[in-house]
């Protein structure tokens, strides 16, 4: 049952895929280059990747130099691979005398340039005499000559690879802040300052601790970096098949079976991938076909796929990249940050779930057939040793070690029980090199006898690993792409370290959330009237300048999410909202999470809905009209965030404490609102639904979400008059039959 003008696909092939990923994957398309400089790039990828994985188990540098590494691959691998504009013939191979290996030397020039700049503050931090050059400790806010040079530089190519990996509204927001902080006399009200110095500007931009040497680059090049490295490898080594092959057995027989088993593989898949596209591609291969072979319209079907992989970034325990600067920036551990994530994921997977039930159910859609689907035996029988690295990671990093610590026990039990296997006594190195480390770890007193003996035995348990080993050619294939996958997020992370720079410079974000609050509340005091007779009140003004102020900060994310990665939407926003909410009492964990989860929505809000995209490409549907679906099924996704800033408890972590019964209270609470939200959407419950009462279950589940007893029985009765409907409707179905 396909809708008209799209067309039927059943099945596409890897290499369809692979260029439907490239087409919607930030920094996936890239351009080709010669068989000899492609293989000097492939050196670099893998040094790269190479250096981070042995400087997470070993030993850190100093940041600077950390840092000014991770800069140097980006300059090298971004310049050599996405070209100065993006057209269609950009990315073809082409030679000529001002290009080498079909890079242009301009290009070149510019990557040689990059690399100094990054390199230039740790050669230069004790000094060079020769060239008159103090430590940095003596140039700190008075910056010499070679500084300026630098450093100008520096923030120009970090503003060019963002622009080249993530496309122009990044750059043009930034250069916005850049121009705030330099022109702060030229700005109205309240936004105006005395504008930062130029000399102070350059140096507070470069030099470490804020600017492009911040916290953004400091986690994404020691902590995030690893982490996706660890999803590549791990889907590559058979654990995402692992995931499909298991959602399919657990969801694939009931009604609407393929697109219950694209919800929960999407949320098995997004517990080891922080990318919605890669999510996307990853499951709906196999996912979105299945779905129109049942019947879901090609559109509805690629929309399911958008919504659930979209979660991938919300999803504990490895999250997107702005959940570990997340935790950066409340000083807690990244733990803290995954428990915190747990309600708010499974409230965005039951509203997805819900909606696909309800859409099977009026459809008359079934299951799989019993033949169809994975025998449990033969899947994990085959598959089993697949999920001893992912074991391994939650193991450590619960335990309460580093996050590139357990990172990095989660690659090396990867690369074991890829390459390691009993029957070939040869490839035991890797299982043995990993064992050295451990014992040689807790020897130094830096792992405990209990983890020491864990790891050990997960090392040799993935030796026994049935599955064909990976070579050593493939493993290196899985290493490059892991480090391609890190480009767009690395540009993002160090161009958006000049925001954190502006704001910590000019305080902008507190002068941006106190207009937030001061509208909001002139706003909530105009209102007031409608929601009191005499001295009783509905609602009081606070309470709705606390609701119109999350309105403002939401809507800010879902319009500038259009075309902004997740991660810098969220730093760049986080600045603002923090100050705003904690004016009206919210817990910072609540405001942060916030701002996490709308900056998600905005990747299955249309125009810009990069997911739902690449679902349509795959699905052969309209575009414009899977984001709609995509955006109408992550409708839970929408109005939960105004449920967790009410109720902090859902987030389990809340500074004002953890009560079972307050929790359970809430969030059955919120769970009624989004399964209401659901059957508007769908328009079917029990029975087909007319839209009376569908706008009436719309309403009732948004004040469900309000945690509260009285908001719960408006709710109910605002409900009554559909469900009362619906169940009358069923009873003289049933009658009939």
């Amino acid at each position: 049952m396909s809708t008209s003008g799209e067309q039927d696909t059943d099945q596409r092939s890897a290499e369809e895929l692979a260029d439907i990923e490239k087409k919607f994957d930030e920094g996936a398309a890239t351009r080709t280059v010669s068989p000899g400089f492609g293989q000097f790039l492939r050196y670099v990828a893998l040094a790269f990747a190479t250096y981070h994985y042995l400087t997470a188990g070993f030993a850190l540098p100093p940041d600077f130099w950390h840092m000014g590494w991770h800069l140097s691959g980006l300059f090298i691998l971004t310049y050599a691979l996405f070209p100065i504009f993006a057209t269609s013939t950009a990315y073809d191979y082409s030679n000529g005398p001002f290009r080498i290996g079909g890079v242009p030397i301009f290009d070149i020039l510019l990557m040689i340039l990059g690399t100094a700049s990054a390199l230039y503050l740790g050669l230069a931090w004790r000094g060079i005499p020769a060239l008159g050059i103090e430590e940095q400790t003596f140039r700190m806010g008075n910056p010499n000559t070679y500084d300026m040079v630098f450093g100008c530089i520096l923030i120009v190519l970090v503003l060019d690879i963002a622009r080249r990996t993530l496309g122009w509204i990044l750059p043009l927001i930034i250069c916005v802040f850049i121009s705030y902080a330099l022109f702060g006399p030229m700005f109205p009200g309240l936004l105006q300052h005395p504008g930062v110095n130029f000399k102070t500007f350059v140096s507070s931009m470069y030099f470490p601790q804020e600017g492009i040497f911040g916290v953004t680059l400091w986690v994404v090049s020691t902590i995030v970096f690893h982490f996706v490295l660890f999803g590549v490898i791990a889907q590559r080594t058979g654990l995402g098949q692992l995931f499909i092959d298991s959602a399919t057995i657990l969801a694939g027989r009931y009604t609407g079976g393929p697109a219950k088993v694209s919800v929960v593989s999407s949320a098995f898949f997004g517990t080891i991938s922080g990318s919605s596209v890669a999510n996307t591609v990853s499951t709906g291969a196999l996912t979105i076909p299945n779905m129109k072979r049942l019947g879901y319209p090609g559109h509805f079907a690629g929309g399911v796929e958008a919504a659930a992989s979209a979660g991938g970034q919300i999803t504990p325990p490895i999250m997107g990249a702005a959940a570990f600067i997340m935790a950066e920036f409340l000083e807690v551990p990244y733990t803290t940050i995954v428990i915190a994530a747990i309600f708010p994921a499974l409230l965005h997977y039951v509203g997805v779930f819900a909606v696909v039930h309800l859409m099977a159910r009026r459809l008359g859609l079934q299951g799989l057939s019993k033949d169809k689907l994975p025998k449990f035996k033969a899947v994990w029988s085959h598959g089993w040793a697949n999920v001893i690295p992912l074991i391994g990671l939650l193991m450590v990093l619960f335990a309460g070690y580093t996050p590139y610590m357990s990172a990095f026990c989660g690659i090396s039990l990867s690369i074991v029980a890829g390459m390691s296997r009993i029957r070939q006594p040869l490839t035991l190195i890797y299982a043995a090199a990993f064992i050295a480390f451990v014992v040689w770890k807790y020897l130094g007193g830096g792992f405990e006898l209990n983890m020491s003996i864990m790891l050990i035995l997960g090392a040799v348990i993935a030796t026994l690993n049935p599955q064909p080993r990976t070579t050593i050619g493939e493993m290196a294939d899985t290493f490059e792409t892991g480090v391609k996958y890190a480009l767009a997020v690395g540009a993002a992370a160090a161009a958006v370290g000049i925001v954190i720079g502006v704001i910590n410079t000019t305080g902008v974000g507190f002068r941006i959330g106190f207009m937030v609050t001061q509208a909001a509340s002139n706003l909530g005091s105009d209102l007031h009237w409608l929601f009191s007779v005499g001295s009783w009140e509905l609602f009081s003004v606070q309470d709705l300048t606390l609701f119109i102020s999350l309105v403002f900060i939401a809507l800010a994310c879902i319009l500038m999410g259009a075309g902004v990665p997740t991660t810098a939407l969220y730093i760049m926003l986080v600045s603002v909202a923090q100050p705003a909410l904690a004016q009206l009492g919210i817990p910072p964990i609540a405001s942060h999470m916030f701002v996490l989860y709308y900056g998600v929505v905005a990747e299955i809000t249309p125009p810009v809905c990069t997911s739902a995209y690449a679902a349509a490409a795959i699905a052969g549907s309209n575009p414009f009209r899977t984001g709609i679906s995509a955006f109408t099924l992550g409708l839970g996704k929408v109005v939960a965030p105004m449920a967790f800033v009410y109720a902090p408890v859902l987030l389990f972590v809340s500074t004002a404490g953890f009560d079972f019964w307050q929790f359970t209270y809430t969030a059955a609470s919120c769970i009624f609102g989004v399964i209401c939200l659901s059957a508007a959407v769908v328009g079917y419950w029990l029975a087909p639904m007319g839209a009376i009462f569908r706008w009436l279950m719309a309403l009732a589940g948004l004040v469900f979400i309000a945690p509260s007893l009285q908001a719960d029985l408006v709710a109910l009765i605002i409900a009554a008059p559909a469900l009362i409907s619906q169940v009358l409707q069923r009873n003289r179905s049933v009658q009939a039959a």
